[in-house]
């Protein structure tokens, strides 16, 4: 999961997000398929984590596997922080 890494350790302050593809261990926290926004941490991202905001609206570590980073256009990013 390279390129999950590189999104983590970038040094602008873009909003990324991604999309949960495993939720083992975490199912009241995590909804397969639904995307999510990455928090940048690179100490998480050395150790092959991703910060996330979560089901329970915090920032949470889950295993970098868990996620596939994803483009989302700007309208959309506008959606997902009307929503928050």
């Amino acid at each position: 999961m390279d390129f999950l890494r590189d999104v983590m350790t970038r040094k602008k302050e873009t909003v990324q997000y991604a999309i949960c593809v495993s939720n083992d261990g975490y199912p009241a926290s995590l909804e397969l398929r639904k995307v999510y926004r990455i928090v940048p941490d690179q100490l998480a991202a050395t150790r092959h984590f991703v910060r996330v905001v979560d089901e329970s609206g915090e920032d949470y570590l889950y295993p970098e596997d868990f996620f596939v980073p994803i483009k989302v256009p700007q309208a959309a990013q506008n959606a997902f922080a009307q929503a928050s």
